[in-house]
């Protein structure tokens, strides 16, 4: 059946597989990116290095955030389909050895390699949904696809803290095995394209300079003022290291026949729009996971669970404002969601911080979902306007750069929030667990989550006014790749 007819008969019912498969894989990355932080004491306990154990969460971050441009690149030249199973295949292999690892340093490059793998998945995940989806239908899925990782700030920290109790830290890396073989044998399966088979010229210096670059800055936000301090020497070095080479890169880039990344992308308005839109997305999502748990445990004595759930109204909120953006940005306009959606994200940030006042379980868990409301309509408002605004041949580009700031965001964010709590806790004498000294720490991490809400919504003001977009269903590409889903 050809690919047009295939969108007029049963073509939904095909795409659901596929969606689900989507939405596994970015599980996947999601729950992995949480669930060690309850069975911390339980891996040490094994195999010991507490001083390092940090790294775990810091060389996955790094990790993925870096390897993102050049699959999103890899994408857009030899298509999504083998980069994304090259991304769940080498996921599955970081998460085989992480399951073996014998002492912190080999678990440590594990994570590593983990991490290699998760920074192909979701943008490709991202992208291949807006490939099969109409215009009118990517804000509902690609709200379901954001509300997995609202879900996985549950899931994750459960999950580990039952492998934890149970003294089995291994099976944490385990699960992921059927999970992987699943999502890459549905997708395997599932999703077909035929690219135009011509030659590349693939930008190796630009992936690797650019690769370094982005590891000295990211480590030097990551490790500032915990491994080093941001003024000592080691500080310096990697950030001014980082500098350099990304100036290099620009040189480079300028002369490259094939970019990796291409500098249209930072000069086209509405993209740079929505790429400061996504960084705070990043930003105020890891003050929201870090915080708002830890807030409720110490100021109202909740149990984990509970406190992890009044988090997850995170997860009601976003896929429903999702499924009704589709039909607002189809009647309103992309600017004029996401400016509704960043004005309520502002609103939910700052009741947010008010509720430390008088901290409520209840409260915390609507503002959470009020805050879930505001990113279904300005954060996945403006990805499918991103997506929108190119073609097939740019969309993994305009993805991964989004992306690629949603990580830089939580990388910077849980750095810039980190050094926040922590100066008001030493302000207050160090006791992180007296409610009084939490209340005060954390309501000067939900007001830095304000402030960046604040930002999320000028930035959505600045998106450039564009027509309503068409109600039509989205036609096949009309360049050399054809993108179809094999009922199987």
């Amino acid at each position: 059946m050809a690919t047009t007819e295939r969108r007029a008969v049963g073509f939904r019912s095909e795409r659901g597989p596929l969606l689900l498969a989507m939405m596994l894989s970015t599980g996947l990355v999601a729950i992995d990116t949480t669930v060690i932080a309850t069975a911390v004491q339980s891996i040490v306990a094994d195999i010991g290095g507490f001083t390092q154990f940090p790294w775990l969460f810091s060389v996955y971050l790094l990790a993925s955030a870096v390897t993102v441009p050049v699959y999103a690149k890899l994408a857009d030249t030899i298509g999504r389909k083998p980069i994304m199973l090259w991304g769940i295949g080498v996921f599955l292999l970081g998460s085989i050895l992480a399951s073996l690892a014998w002492d912190m340093p080999s678990l440590i490059a594990f994570r590593a390699i983990q991490g290699i793998g998760g920074g192909a998945i979701l943008p490709m995940a991202i992208t291949m949904v807006g490939d099969i989806y109409t215009l009118e239908e990517r804000a509902r899925v690609q709200g379901y696809m954001a509300s997995v990782w609202a879900i996985a700030a549950v899931v994750g920290p459960t999950l580990g803290g039952v492998f934890a109790q149970l003294d089995l830290w291994r099976g944490i890396f385990l699960i992921n095995i059927p999970l992987c073989l699943l999502a890459g044998w549905m997708i395997w399966r599932r999703f077909e394209e035929k690219v135009e088979k011509r030659a590349h010229r693939i930008d190796y210096a630009g992936a690797a300079l650019f690769t370094a670059a982005l590891t000295l800055l990211i480590l030097g936000v990551l490790q500032g003022g915990h491994a080093w301090a941001w003024n000592s020497a080691p500080s310096i070095g990697v950030f001014a290291g980082g500098a350099v080479l990304l100036v290099i890169f620009v040189l480079v880039e300028r002369r490259a026949e094939e970019p990796l990344l291409p500098f249209w992308v930072f000069t086209h308005r509405l993209l740079s729009a929505t790429n400061i839109l996504g960084f705070c997305v990043g930003f105020a999502l890891i003050g929201l996971t870090e915080w708002v748990p830890t807030f409720l445990q110490v100021t109202t004595g909740a149990e984990p669970i509970i406190a992890g759930l009044a988090l997850g109204a995170l997860t009601i909120g976003w896929p429903a404002a999702a499924a009704v953006a589709g039909r607002a940005y189809l009647r309103f306009g992309f600017r004029s969601t996401a400016i509704f959606g960043g004005a309520i994200v502002l609103l939910g940030a700052a009741g947010l911080a008010a509720s430390t006042l008088a901290p409520s379980i209840w409260v915390v868990a609507v503002v959470c979902f009020v805050i879930g409301a505001g990113f279904g309509f300005s954060a996945v408002t403006s990805l499918v306007a991103a997506q929108s605004s190119v073609e097939w041949q740019q969309r993994g580009v305009v993805t991964g750069t989004q992306m690629l700031f949603r990580s830089v965001g939580q990388a910077i964010g849980a750095a810039v929030l980190g050094a926040v709590a922590n100066a008001v806790i030493f302000a207050r004498g160090g006791q992180e667990q007296d409610p009084a000294t939490m209340m005060g720490a954390a309501g000067a991490v939900f007001l830095g989550t304000t402030a960046i809400a604040a930002v999320l919504l000028i930035s959505a003001i600045a998106m450039p006014r564009v027509g309503r977009p068409s109600q039509a269903p989205a036609s096949p590409p009309t360049g050399p790749v054809d993108v179809a889903v094999d009922a199987g």
